[in-house]
């Protein structure tokens, strides 16, 4: 395959999506794309992705329980297809959440968007096992809470689930947009010392889905109720929607 050397990989100016493929079916696949074409406009490049392309990609692709990458600049659409890394230990055992010393631009025009200008993220990411950590977590300027390097955050009070809004600086991200809808979780502006008053706490993201948090910081989550049942009604979205 040859890439083009067109603004996405000589600035960052691109977009990417990560779909999670379950028994040959991209999971949310209308909404991944709704959020791509969105940013691809965002960035005045004019060209789309449609699901006929990603279902002729996959065509034929041993997909069972994989991640699929689309890439798209202004000249260029790149597909890739690996395996989904998450496994049944780390539900069980739940992340380990600290705080990135990154900060999150709010102002940002980019930051709503899943650009490839993902260098804070890879690198705190990689950054997180040195803390002992699964994931780091960024505030914005204002010393609100925003978002995890891969993944956005919620937590869970007197039975609410509660999530940072978009307008703290973070990705709009599909699974945080599943949760939204079918368990109606409310979108509230929180600080560091919110955290030691949260019951539960989970993480979210295209491929691991829900993952309930054991710690964040020095406060340990012991309760997985409202977390649980999320992960239940999420399996068993995915059950009816990705027969195979």
């Amino acid at each position: 395959m040859q890439i083009t050397l067109d603004e996405g990989y000589q600035f960052g100016l691109g977009v990417f999506e990560t779909i999670a493929v379950e028994k040959g079916d991209p999971v949310l696949l209308s909404w991944h794309l709704e959020r791509l074409n969105l940013s691809l406009r965002a960035l005045g490049i004019v060209r789309s992705v449609t699901s006929d392309d990603v279902l002729e990609y996959l065509k034929g692709q041993d997909a069972e329980h994989h991640a699929l990458k689309i890439m798209v600049s202004g000249q260029n659409v790149v597909f890739t297809l690996r395996p989904n890394h998450y496994v049944q230990e780390q539900y069980e055992r739940g992340f380990r959440l600290a705080f990135s010393h990154v900060y999150r631009n709010e102002t940002s025009p980019l930051v709503c968007h899943k650009t490839m200008n993902y260098g804070d993220c890879i690198l705190e990411k990689r950054r997180a096992s040195s803390l002992g950590a699964d994931e780091l977590i960024f505030k914005n300027s204002r010393g609100e809470l925003c978002e995890g390097t891969i993944s956005n955050l919620f937590f869970v009070k007197n039975g609410e689930i509660l999530t940072p809004p978009v307008s703290c600086g973070l990705l709009p991200g599909i699974l945080r947009r599943f949760v939204l809808k079918h368990f109606q979780a409310k979108e509230v502006i929180l600080h560091e010392e919110d955290t030691a008053q949260m019951d539960e706490c989970f993480v979210t993201n295209s491929l691991m889905g829900i993952m309930p948090v054991h710690s964040f910081q020095d406060k340990i989550f012991t309760d997985r109720a409202v977390t649980g049942q999320c992960m239940k009604e999420y399996r068993e979205y995915l059950r009816v929607n990705t027969p195979g």
